[in-house]
């Protein structure tokens, strides 16, 4: 093979490394080795996926018992407690038009959900105006919300409820920091790399006008603009979403793996794969850039655009969905998982390829066990990562993972 030839495939592996295809087809070739028996990290038992979905319907009857089940996305920490926060907020700004209200409403998501890696299990955010105290995912949403309603990532005075690349480049550590309540006696994980994602996502979106800046200048929520653009008779596969999330925002991610050149983002090495050459042992996840995309589809369902097909993306591979399945003792490490781990070990890649693969498995299982023909992200919703929690705070006294992860504020 000539140099430009093998320049040409190492590229066009990296560009299918960036899709949700990859993510199903390596979570399974590493699943594959944790079946047959070959992993040094886990062992399989497929017999407690039926309990594991019978937890998992159980739960999603009590929550929607007309079945009526939203998908797991971002808009769901924003009505913490029964509250719509959103709806007030839209209310009160009365955006003239559709376009705009959705516009807004990505910015919200994209810069939420940037912010959302796990925050440890002793942070709390007070919510002043209800008294609600929160952490994790839903304490980090409304921090962020919180933000976003101060105007805190907007540059532009008369209009306090966006997020622009000006906003998001000026925001300080100082005004960062008691966006989160963040102190001594408070600490989150990972506030630097927080933050230095914001600062990213303004270079991104300034450097994309084609992606961010269609109708407005550079903003997160211009990518709705720019997927309404590029739908037809009005519809959008979901696929489409993920992939302008990963060109648009790769160049974001801390330098992490490479091919042709290219950050690859939440894609991690397993060394026990087989070589099939350039990229053949990347396992990517896109954890964050896959639940981002599944926030966008009600900012485009404003817009009047129609997800379809959302069973091409793939499940999150994060600790309370993977926690399920070690916790339900479907997946059992072989050895004690003293830690903490740092996400790139291969035990950790390890659990998070084993839990997109297991969460594909248990979609249908609890599909029959509920009559319903659920998308995967409503099953999570439902769901997954709910059973995670309550097993984890059945297990542990912190309820926290059942294998204890570095986190650097920018995967989990």
């Amino acid at each position: 093979m000539t140099a430009d030839a093998a320049a040409t495939d190492d590229l066009r592996r990296a560009q299918h490394l960036m899709t949700a295809t990859a993510v199903r087809e390596q979570c399974a070739r590493v699943f594959a080795r944790i079946e047959s028996g070959e992993s040094p990290h886990f062992a399989f038992h497929p017999q407690a996926l039926a309990p594991i979905a019978d937890r998992v319907a159980t739960l999603t009857r009590e929550r929607f018992p007309d079945l009526e089940v939203p998908l797991h996305a971002r808009w769901r920490h924003f009505e913490t407690g029964g509250i719509d926060r959103f709806g007030a907020l839209a209310a009160a700004r009365n955006w003239t038009s559709e376009a705009e209200a959705a516009r807004a409403m990505g910015d919200l998501a994209i810069v939420s959900v940037l912010l959302d890696a796990g925050a440890g299990p002793t942070w709390r955010f007070t919510e002043h105006a209800t008294g609600t105290v929160a952490g994790r995912s839903e304490g980090l949403a409304l921090a962020a919300f919180s933000m976003f309603a101060s105007g805190a990532f907007s540059a532009v005075p008369a209009d306090p409820l966006r997020a622009d690349a000006d906003g998001l480049q000026s925001l300080t550590a100082k005004e960062f920091e008691a966006g989160f309540q963040i102190g001594a006696d408070n600490p989150i994980a990972g506030a630097d790399g927080r933050r230095a994602l914001l600062g990213g996502l303004a270079d991104a979106i300034r450097t994309a006008p084609d992606l961010f800046a269609l109708e407005d200048g550079p903003r997160p929520g211009g990518l709705i603009d720019s997927l309404a653009a590029d739908a037809t008779d009005n519809a959008l596969p979901a696929s489409a979403i993920l992939a302008a999330v990963l060109e648009g925002l790769s160049p974001i991610w801390p330098s992490r793996l490479t091919l042709a050149g290219q950050p690859m983002g939440d894609v991690w090495l397993h060394p026990d794969l087989p070589d099939t050459g350039p990229g053949g042992r990347y396992v990517p996840f896109h954890k964050l850039s896959t639940w981002l995309s599944l926030s966008l589809i009600e900012p485009l369902a404003v817009r009047g655009i129609t997800v379809t097909d959302l069973d091409a993306l793939p499940g999150l591979a994060e600790y309370r969905n993977g926690g399920l399945f070690v916790d339900g003792g479907a997946l059992t490490p072989r050895e004690p998982t003293a830690g903490p781990h740092t996400v790139d070990s291969p035990l950790i890649v390890e659990w998070r390829a084993a839990t997109v693969a297991l969460l594909s498995r248990l979609a249908p299982m609890v599909r029959e066990r509920l009559g319903a023909d659920l998308p995967l992200a409503a099953i999570l919703e439902g769901g997954t990562w709910l059973a995670g929690r309550q097993l984890a705070a059945e297990t542990r006294a912190d309820g926290g993972p059942p294998i204890a992860i570095i986190s650097d504020g920018t995967v989990f």
